[in-house]
């Protein structure tokens, strides 16, 4: 290029070729120009990094036979390496093809096998050279690129030849290694698969580099045409190693299982080399190559030779262990057991298995180790709770967890527990009220705390033991529903007549305390039904200082019923929650024919005297109790069924009154359905008038679901009017923002779910008020309201 043409054609092409690269956009260029002179190229390449995108971090090699022009090159820029590759004993480029391969093979094999002695940087670039001289040369002396890979079409870049020569390299040199290979076992096999692994993998990076321009031309030429079984020269030497090395030993599951064999030790608690099995484990991992894509990363070979029978020793080892281990130990030292092997796992992921073993490894294990064993573990829960083992109860919640519907067994377990609980506590107050004597009271104090104590301990234990899981705080909601009901009960047993405090201030404070638990109640509104319907058998005059508190606490609103019955002589059925039983009174129509009666028997209370004992006392009965006691005027001895003929009570309620009536000995049933009137009848009170009037299962029953759904029905109308007295006051709301508001606002009657106001469970209240024109949507909106004045 000496010609003026010619050096001007040379120089625009190193501007062109010099100004399209981007330093520091992918990091730093490292550039080394092979054959480059004085450096001309490195050296712009070298002003363009720094003097266009401020890049300190490109550097660049310059490398050249000719020592006179590195001379040159030095004296011009001295920050820079330079370096003579004058190397001898390099083959001229018009040599033959043997003569170049056998240099070439020398070359390959020192850098394979004895790399850890040095590779000079003249030899290396040596090689370089001729691999780049032997590919774009025309077709050489000795070469056929007909036989095996390449094509038969005398293309300027030639490739095959020393593709081929290449596999039978490493073919041979592998045989070699498999060789010694198929005399070992277990770990010493480990540690020289791993050795010729990292010698192998390290030795054909370097290879690679080398036979840079057959990846860049010959090998893409040839996948570009079709033939994926061609590679780069790294990933053929892969192919060759799974090949030739990894699948003559691998197919007697040699290595899988002599890793395996570690894996196990070390669960049997011995020390293994865990750099030893994961970098054994990454070989796999390396091997699994996809032909489509040499780059991307396929787990293939990992899968089916390790993780695959890893999983199936897995499942085998943690059956065999749990099964004996669960059998000589207690479960919550099973649970201790279990949570650790979990641990273990997941930690031995980190340490040595891919990433992707991960999920299927734990699945697995909570699969042998948790679900297999759920059955025993929801037994033993109840135990837990009534011990208060709060750390085993941490466990179990932390392992069923992982499986589905792990939790739910335990739920329901936790919502009885929580009523026996509560039930238990009351049973206790009353058993010590009964040893104390016929006329002793309850303890109100100790009937509200105890039922206070019920509540907290549960709570602490849902957010203690169960994290606060939203499941299980529903299970204590469910317990605790019967709580209003309770409360009501326990504010009409000090209320009653019979309920004898020694002062004034006695009741005050009972009623204060009741005041407390009350406060802690959500549905307040249950407990407003219940006390109604207590307060319309009760009226006493201690009612009015229940009330007024009642008051205090939730508004005029929330007592306004409850005032109206004191406030009137007249029982209108609007206030009076007493609920008249199905039956016509035809007697009466007979002689009024023009009147009508509501006679709630359901509720009187009918005193009977006892003229055949010797002592004479006052019964005091239930209707249903009467009746049937009448019909012994008569008779002695009645059946079941002759009662039933008389008397008309339902067989359900019949069972159970005369249940009540021979438990307090006054009739005896010695024979399968034949009650007999007690002569002898020995009644332990010293109390002339006797109290029978107790309610029997199926009222209390039929009472506590009539209340729950006039609640129900009371709640549909308060939110409606809730919402109405909202919008009236707002005018136009969106949604969510009323929603909230309407939430607000009836917290202190009970806590409404937005299920509530937006399901069917009451009608829709919006749809309700919608559709009787309250309110309206706003043009062009779905989710803004607006109060229809």
């Amino acid at each position: 290029m000496n010609d003026a043409t010619s050096f001007g054609v040379h120089r625009l092409w190193k501007d062109t070729f010099v100004g399209g690269l981007r330093p520091g956009r992918k990091g730093p260029i490292k550039c080394i120009d092979v054959g480059g002179g004085t450096g001309d190229i490195a050296l712009r390449i070298l002003d363009h990094a720094r003097e266009n995108y401020a890049d300190r971090e490109t550097t660049v090699d310059i490398a050249d036979i000719n020592a006179e022009m590195l001379k040159e090159g030095f004296r011009r820029f001295k920050k820079t390496m330079y370096h003579n590759t004058q190397a001898p004993q390099c083959p001229q480029r018009r040599q033959t093809w043997i003569t170049t391969w056998a240099f070439l093979e020398e070359g390959v094999d020192h850098i394979m096998t004895k790399l850890q002695t040095g590779v000079s940087y003249s030899k290396y670039m040596s090689l370089y050279t001729v691999a780049y001289n032997y590919c774009t040369s025309s077709k050489m002396q000795g070469a056929d690129s007909g036989i095996g890979f390449g094509t038969k079409s005398g293309a300027s870049l030639m490739g095959s030849d020393l593709y081929n020569n290449l596999i039978k390299y490493f073919t041979n040199h592998l045989q070699g290694l498999r060789d010694h290979a198929e005399t070992l076992q277990d770990e010493a096999l480990l540690r020289y698969y791993a050795t010729e692994w990292e010698r192998y993998t390290t030795g054909a990076n370097y290879i690679n580099r080398l036979f840079t321009y057959l990846n860049r031309h010959w090998v893409k030429r040839e996948r570009d045409e079709g033939r994926k079984n061609v590679y780069p020269v790294y990933t053929l030497a892969l192919v060759q190693w799974k090949t030739c090395l990894f699948m003559p030993i691998q197919r007697t599951r040699k290595l899988a299982g002599a890793i395996l064999r570690l894996i196990e030790d070390q669960r049997n608690g011995e020390t293994i080399d865990q750099g030893l099995v994961k970098q054994v484990v990454e070989s796999f991992v390396s091997l699994g190559l996809d032909d489509s894509d040499t780059n991307k990363a396929c787990l293939e070979v990992y899968k089916e030779h390790f993780e695959s029978p890893f999983i199936d020793a897995t499942e085998t080892y943690y059956k065999h262990e749990s099964d004996s281990f669960i059998a000589s130990h207690s479960v919550p030292d099973y649970l201790k057991k279990a949570e650790e092997r979990l641990k273990e796992e997941e930690d031995r992921v980190d340490r040595y298995l891919n990433t992707q073993t991960r999920k299927p490894l734990i699945s697995k294990c909570e699969a042998v180790l948790i679900r297999e064993h759920s059955t025993l573990m929801w037994e033993n829960f109840q135990n837990l709770l009534d011990y208060d083992k709060d750390e085993d109860l941490q466990r179990m919640y932390a392992l069923l967890s992982r499986i589905p519907e792990g939790l739910e067994p335990l739920r329901k377990k936790f919502e009885e527990h929580v009523k026996k609980a509560g039930l238990a506590a009351v049973s206790r107050l009353t058993a010590e009220t009964t040893a104390r004597g016929e006329g002793a009271d309850v303890d109100p104090k100790a009937y509200v705390d105890a039922l206070l104590e019920v509540h907290k301990k549960n709570s602490d234990t849902v957010t203690r033991s169960f994290r606060g899981e939203a499941g299980f705080v529903a299970s204590l909601d469910k317990a605790c529903r019967d709580l209003p009901e309770l409360l009501a009960k326990h504010a009409d047993l000090l209320l009653r007549k019979n309920n004898k405090l020694a002062e004034e201030g006695d009741l005050e404070g009972a009623l204060n305390r009741v005041m407390i638990l009350f406060k802690y109640l959500e549905d307040k509104d249950i407990f407003q039904t219940f006390y109604t319907t207590k307060l319309s058998k009760r009226l006493i005059h201690a009612e009015a200082s229940m009330i007024s508190k009642l008051k205090e606490a939730c508004g005029f609103e929330y007592t306004n019923k409850l005032q109206r019955i004191f406030s009137i002589m007249v029982l209108g059925t609007n206030f009076w929650p007493l609920n008249p039983p199905p039956h016509d009174f035809r007697y009466y129509q007979m002689k009024h024919s023009g009147r009508k009666l509501t006679w709630l028997w359901n509720y009187s209370k009918n005193e009977l005297r006892t003229n055949y004992t010797n002592q004479k006392y006052i019964l005091m009965t239930s209707t249903f109790q009467s009746a049937i006691l009448l019909q012994y005027n008569r008779n002695d001895t009645l059946s079941l069924e002759e009662i039933f003929v008389a008397t008309s009570i339902p067989k359900e309620h019949l069972v159970q009154v005369l249940a009540l009536l021979v438990k307090a000995k006054v009739l005896v049933n010695e024979e399968r359905d034949q009650y007999d009137l007690n002569p002898q009848w020995d009644f332990k009170s010293k109390k002339i008038r006797v109290n029978l009037n107790q309610p029997i299962k199926a009222e209390k029953q039929a009472e506590s679901s009539e209340v729950m759904k006039t609640v129900d029905e009371d709640r549909k109308y308060v939110i409606q009017a809730t919402i109405v007295r909202i919008m009236k006051a707002r005018k136009t709301m969106k949604n969510q923002a009323l929603l909230d508001e309407v939430i607000s606002q009836l917290s202190q009657r009970f806590t409404p779910k937005v299920p509530d106001i937006k399901k069917p469970l009451f009608f829709r209240p919006i749809d309700t008020l919608l559709e009787k024109d309250y309110i309206e949507r706003v043009d062009g909106t779905r989710d803004t309201f607006a109060y229809v004045a």
